[in-house]
């Protein structure tokens, strides 16, 4: 367990690959027209003749349009391709909460406002915009465990209208199971539901405090009891979510036993 909850860390790597990809996605048009028209380009300027500058020339514009259409489909394969990867950062990274530092990578997550209040208090007050950020990666945490709880317990519920249908000496005990993680999985979701009411609350705080021109008196204690549950929620969430896991493969391996008898 303690190999499937470690922090994952943004490395270096992982933001000169954002970079690059994203200076491809955005160059490839360019490149693909620079290309398709200086195939045909060149040899019309080395024309002797008027028919075949004229005929280099057409051939120009068509290779301009075909680099085009080439660059235009690569860059649409390259953002595609960088989009699912940052997917699978954010995820690996959410795992065990998101930290300030970590806030841009969740960028389209966030809300236009917070995006505009953001660009606004950091350009104002550099310390306000620590407690943003902080606040923030606090309400995105809250925000995506809600989502995956939510996705858990209907999976829970829904193995547990299965059971009516298992014949097994150990169905009562395969209920209260289910009983328990749906219970688990319960408070998860109403902690979460508390800490992004908080985290909400500070953001209008710090916003407030911001157009005022004034420090935000407690923002350090509150951020800290903030960031104290964007990191415990994540991992019982992870940990409820590999229980769930071992509890379904004994439960595939009874129902495999009993079909076999």
């Amino acid at each position: 367990m303690s190999e499937e909850l470690t922090r994952y860390e943004i490395t270096k790597a992982d933001v000169r690959k954002d970079k690059l990809l994203k200076l491809g996605g955005v160059s490839a048009p360019l490149a693909g027209t620079a290309i398709g028209g200086l195939i045909f380009f060149v040899p019309f300027l080395l024309s002797v003749t008027t028919p075949i500058a004229g005929m280099f020339l057409i051939l120009t514009l068509i290779g301009l349009v075909a680099g085009l259409l080439v660059g235009g489909v690569g860059s649409a394969a390259t953002f595609l391709y960088r989009s699912r990867w940052l997917g699978r950062v954010r995820e690996r990274v959410a795992v065990d909460g998101i930290r300030a530092e970590e806030v841009t990578w969740f960028w389209n997550e966030l809300k236009s406002e917070e995006k505009r209040a953001l660009k606004e208090i950091d350009s104002k007050n550099l310390m306000l915009g620590d407690a943003y950020r902080e606040t923030l990666a606090s309400r995105l945490t809250a925000t995506r465990i809600i989502k995956s709880t939510t996705h858990e317990l209907v999976l829970a519920k829904r193995r547990r209208n299965k059971l009516k249908y298992l014949k097994s000496e150990r169905l009562e005990e395969f209920k209260e199971e289910i009983e328990r993680d749906i219970e688990n999985l319960q408070k998860i979701k109403a902690e979460a539901r508390e800490m992004l009411i908080e985290a909400e609350s500070r953001l209008q705080m710090i916003e407030a405090a911001s157009r005022r021109g004034s420090e935000l008196a407690g923002t350090e204690l509150a951020l800290k009891k903030l960031s104290a549950r964007s990191e415990q929620l994540p991992l019982a969430l992870e940990a409820a979510k590999m229980e769930e896991e071992i509890k379904r493969e004994i439960e595939r391996e009874t129902a495999d036993i009993l079909d076999s008898d």
